[in-house]
């Protein structure tokens, strides 16, 4: 099952760009930055969206502007536009559970606290593959919230980046389907 639709989460406007929450965007930025894309905004899909060819395959790529808590908006939007099945979506995210510079693939599973996976779960099934992009965790539950929406220090910055540039090394393996090579590539990093 190949993809053909990625939806990087994060917060629309200048205050939000160099928050951690925004990793899901800085992915499909870096994706547009590489198959040399724009990004324009379309209202029908709450979002901007642009389209990528990896290997002769086109792929949508959406940042929701609908904010991070009602991200299942936009993805099911254009998802429902293009008849996208569920199966054939990726989701790239934030991840407080993983390390800063660690990227894992995952697919279907609860929503862990996100809220832009919980609304996600909201508008279509959990079925959808995940790209979770480590950004580690402040120790403090009640200071995740500020932690998200401030931006990583240099070597966490660095680390991030480092994982983006490896996953986005790997979309011609993830888009074409071969999730377990694509894996094996991601998850055996050091």
């Amino acid at each position: 099952m190949t993809i053909q639709l990625i939806a990087g989460l994060g917060n629309p406007g200048a205050k939000y760009d160099k928050t951690r929450h925004n990793a899901g965007f800085w992915f499909v930025d870096e994706l547009a930055r590489r198959y040399n894309a724009s990004f324009n905004f379309e209202k029908r899909f709450s979002g901007e969206v642009c389209r990528i060819v990896v290997k002769n395959q086109p792929i949508w790529l959406i940042k929701p502007t609908t904010f991070m808590n009602l991200s299942g908006v936009a993805v099911r939007q254009l998802a429902d536009f293009y008849r996208i099945p569920v199966e054939q979506v990726l989701i790239a995210h934030d991840e407080l559970d993983l390390n800063p510079g660690t990227v894992r693939l995952k697919h279907s599973g609860g929503h862990g606290g996100h809220n832009g996976l919980r609304d996600l779960h909201a508008h279509m099934t959990k079925d959808y593959w995940r790209l979770r992009l480590g950004i580690g965790h402040p120790g403090d539950k009640n200071k995740v919230h500020d932690y998200v929406l401030s931006a990583p220090s240099l070597n966490d910055s660095i680390a991030i980046t480092n994982a983006i540039d490896a996953a986005a090394d790997s979309i011609e393996l993830i888009t074409a389907g071969d999730m377990q090579n694509a894996m094996q590539q991601l998850h055996g990093r050091t």
